[in-house]
């Protein structure tokens, strides 16, 4: 039945034909509204909640965003995405656990096939291909083969869902980084679908299970980044739980510097936007120096709102929005479509409009961007050039004791002196290599290097890994592609590798530096995250810069010099060149810019984007509504998610903590992403099943193996566990006897003990990756709490998604505040139900019998979010609700399903 409660349903014709739409303008009318000051995100959310409430008939959503106060308490949503995006680390598992709820399904007498996604999902397989073989024009060839070899089975997995489940697509290998293929191919902007009652022309959003899906936000696309076991759940029909955002509007004024990049400009939003605290809040940018930023920077702006903490950083549709649709080749219809239904919603924006109202204002003149880097361990560490080398000794005291004064190139002349040396130099990443303006600069940079005879030294391992197909086109049009592989940065995949962890085997050179002469090595690279341990094991100091400082960087050799005065090198006559002789200027960019990139190149790349290559083609796709699990298999194997864990939402006693942390611990901290070491408990793992250690792959491809991922949980090499202090690495002490093992070692015993397990933290626990992993790996190891200052949103929506509470210490304090050591026993207890922000009482007792007692909250922010967890996690809940209902029992608002 579909429901008018606002008089909202109409029509609109664009040159593609007519649809239904749901004007927001009807609400103006009956003065539930002034959307000129609502922020332009929050009026998509409102069109999505009155969409929502034509087919359900409630309208208490749509009524709370009309009436949306900047600074009101938060109050309980549904969000209904139109589309879910994957990319293959995160996707598998997502495949992998549909394919158990089926299996769970048939067992229990019910009907397979009910287990469907009832919205559009894309996979693009984009996070596997590792950086094996390196500046040669053969790079690519290898190391797409390496990756088919490793990853056959998985890939397999995805040919089968894309058979077995209905509108699922799937992007095969080799195409590119998937918010590249979003922002260039997948994004409608406005869609039109027709779900049986007549087209309905709606706003296109999505969630997608990578945290950098906002790169979308800067199209004006409302979509963010959840948890895999969140976007299960949309994929099922059910809404996303969120409370109604407080949004914090960015002001930009004037225009970027010649000198300054889109890359500069981010790094500056990330510090000044982590400063001021954006967690779980909408940013929005707007002010006369939007105007001015091409789509590809805003891009690159938005990307990284997981970096500044923000659930999405959006940019309004506006007339950039449109040439960058009819510059990537989107039909004249679409453009059309999508111009005159968000001028005809309110949704375009246009100078002089009135500026909306916002939670809090910032103000940020683009004038004052100027080139910089972050690093060398977190992306809001952003440092000036001229400030790198005394930070990095600053960083590293013991490498600064030791370090060489001879400048550039010490890690090869006397390895021991080699601090600062960089081992990878890449330009990688959807954040860069998304945007024209950077790429083309990276190439300029590269001509003038060749034209002077400057040279990469050896012991840097360079890379180009492209997000699409079309920049390999424009690189090579403007004749720029050939001076790049001329100084090592030739194509070695279109895939995330190094930002991702997948940099392979640093140079003998590098290798030997770190490993027999303890030298601190530097990472310089396009990416969006430089945590500990995340890009490679044996370096240290990662810092992320705009792709011509890559190129820059690799020239040089080190960090440990200033680019605005140190030269990088010396010409084939022995004259010193410094970057200001490489640097191209914005015009020149620009000329090259019109004259080597065209629409028909993003036609022609994307025309048969879903076919893949002849190996795609070739791969053999298992048959049936069920996936047959092999009982051998090291890749993929049935998860035991769909049954909850007796203790789900109870309270419990005795208590110990399995690991003790700091502040800003990481999803990557948690659930690595990186190479698989063979004296570890995965390793071991692997290797007693026959797989030798040249095969042992990553992490990242192993997450449909729940025996590989909970042996990987908390064994990061950097990570730090307090109970074990001056150690680095996945230790633990097993706890009264204070025994020194790994935390998986400690956990079993505790597992053999029946002793309950918690987690104690600082500040920002789980920034990072998306990464369900980082909770279902905690699930497996018997943790039924994680006691932090303060999380990050996408990971505390993980933890109750697999059934884990989240608790909070009140507002300035912590575990040290209450003098904990992490050697106590912790009874937990609340009274009555599980409710929103309950308070929990915590008894902890010493091994002398000293008693201290806490008062958290529970971070259980929504009633779903309660029911989620008493059920014990998203998969048993769905698993109940499919096979009482018979069905999924969803209500999508009307046309989106």
């Amino acid at each position: 039945m579909q429901h008018n409660p606002f008089g909202a349903r109409s029509s609109m014709s664009w040159s593609g034909g007519t649809a239904a739409i749901f004007r927001l303008s009807a609400l103006e009318r009956q003065r539930l509204c002034r959307l000129d000051r609502l922020p332009y995100s929050i009026r998509v959310l409102l069109e999505n909640a009155v969409r929502a409430a034509a087919g359900s008939g409630d309208a208490a959503t749509a009524l709370a965003l009309a009436g949306w106060n900047p600074r009101a308490p938060a109050r309980d949503m549904d969000f209904y995405p139109a589309r879910v995006l994957l990319q293959d680390f995160t996707g598998v598992p997502c495949v992998v656990d549909l394919a158990a709820v089926r299996a769970a399904v048939a067992e229990r007498g019910g009907e397979p096939r009910s287990v469907q996604p009832v919205v559009p999902v894309d996979l693009v397989i984009d996070h596997s291909v590792q950086v094996d073989a390196f500046g040669s024009a053969s790079a690519f060839a290898f190391n797409v083969e390496r990756e088919y070899a490793r990853n056959g089975e998985r890939y397999a997995l995805l040919r089968w869902a894309q058979e077995a489940f209905d509108g699922v697509r799937v992007v095969p290998p080799g195409t590119g980084i998937v918010h590249q293929v979003n922002l260039e191919y997948l994004a409608a902007v406005v869609t039109v679908r027709d779900a049986g009652a007549g087209p309905v022309a709606f706003p296109d959003t999505l969630v997608g299970t990578d945290s950098h899906t906002t790169m979308i936000n800067g199209a004006g696309v409302l979509g963010w980044g959840v948890g895999g076991i969140e976007a299960e759940a949309v994929m099922l029909g059910q809404p996303y739980g969120m409370t109604v955002p407080q949004v914090v509007g960015v002001r930009l004024e004037g225009e970027l510097p010649p000198g300054a990049t889109a890359t500069d400009l981010v790094l500056t939003v990330t510090e000044l936007l982590r400063r001021h605290g954006v967690v779980e809040k909408f940013v929005e940018f707007f002010g006369p120096g939007v105007g001015r930023l091409p789509l590809p920077d805003r891009a690159t702006i938005a990307n990284m709102a997981p970096e500044y903490g923000a659930t999405v950083g959006f940019f309004p549709v506006d007339e950039r929005t449109l040439e960058y649709l009819r510059f990537t080749g989107r039909s004249p219809e679409q453009v059309d479509l999508v111009e005159r239904y968000c001028k005809e919603q309110g949704l375009f924006r246009e100078a002089g409009d009135p500026e909306p109202e916002f939670t809090s204002t910032l103000a940020l003149d683009l004038g004052d961007i100027e080139p910089v880097l972050a690093g060398p361990r977190r992306p809001e560490d952003r440092l000036r050039l001229g400030e790198v080398a005394p930070d990095f000794r600053r960083s590293f005291p013991a490498a600064a004791a030791t370090m060489d004064a001879s400048g550039p190139g010490a890690a090869v002349v006397a390895p021991r002196t080699g601090h600062g040396a960089v081992a990878i130099a890449a330009i990688t990443s959807c954040t860069n290599t998304s945007n024209p303006g950077v790429m083309i600069a990276a190439g300029l940079v590269a001509r003038r290097a060749v034209a002077r005879g400057l040279r990469v030294p050896a012991w840097v391992k360079t890379s180009l890994a492209p997000g699409s197909r079309v920049v390999t086109e424009y690189l090579r049009a403007a004749d720029l592609l050939r001076p790049l592989e001329e100084i090592g940065f030739a194509v070695v995949g279109y895939g995330c590798t190094t930002c991702i962890g997948n940099s392979g085997p640093l140079t003998p050179a590098a290798t030997r530096a770190a490993r027999q002469e303890g030298a601190v090595l530097a990472a310089v690279l396009s990416g969006n995250r430089n945590f500990p341990g995340r890009i490679n094991a044996l370096v240290q100091a990662n810092y992320l810069a705009s792709p011509p400082l890559v190129v820059a960087y690799a020239l040089a050799g080190t960090v440990d010099l200033d680019l605005n005065i140190d030269p990088l090198g010396t010409d084939r006559d022995g004259r010193p060149v410094y970057l200001r002789d490489l640097w191209p200027d914005a015009a020149e960019v620009e000329e090259v810019l019109r004259g080597s990139l065209h629409p028909e190149m993003f036609r022609r790349q994307y025309g048969r984007v879903f076919e893949g290559d002849e190996r795609w083609r070739a791969l053999p796709v298992p048959s049936g509504d069920l996936y047959a699990w092999d009982p051998d298999s090291t890749y993929v194997r049935r998860p035991p998610f769909c049954t909850a864990p007796a203790w789900a939402g109870q309270p419990f006693a005795g208590a110990r903590a399995l690991v003790f942390l700091g502040d800003s611990v990481t999803t990557d901290e948690i659930s690595p992403a990186g190479s698989i070491a063979g004296d570890g408990d995965a390793g071991r793992h692997l290797a007693a099943r026959g797989v030798v250690p040249a095969d042992f792959n990553q992490y990242g491809t192993r997450r449909g193996n729940h025996e590989v991922m909970v042996r990987g949980t908390f064994a990061n090499v950097r990570l730090r566990n307090r109970l074990v202090p001056g150690t680095e690495g996945g230790y633990t002490l097993l706890l009264p006897e204070g025994r020194r093992m790994t935390v998986f070692e400690a956990q079993q015993e505790y597992a053999r003990r029946g002793t309950p397990l918690m987690v104690i933290a600082g500040r920002d626990y789980g920034k990072g990756s998306s990464r369900d992993w980082a909770a279902k790996g905690p699930l497996l190891l018997g943790i039924r709490a994680v006691l932090a200052e303060s999380f990050e949103r996408i990971h505390r929506s993980n933890l109750i998604g697999m059934g884990i509470l989240p608790l909070e210490f009140g507002a300035g304090e912590s575990a040290q505040t209450h003098g904990l050591s992490g050697h106590e026993t912790f009874d937990l207890h609340w009274a009555g139900d599980l409710a929103p922000r309950k308070a929990v009482d915590v008894l902890c007792v010493d091994g002398s019998g000293t008693e201290k007692r806490l008062r958290v909250t529970a971070r259980l922010d929504t009633p779903a979010e309660v029911e989620c967890l008493v059920a014990g996690g998203i998969l048993p809940a769905t698993l109940a609700r499919l096979t009482e209902a018979g069905g999924t029992g969803a209500r999508r608002p009307v046309g989106s399903a």
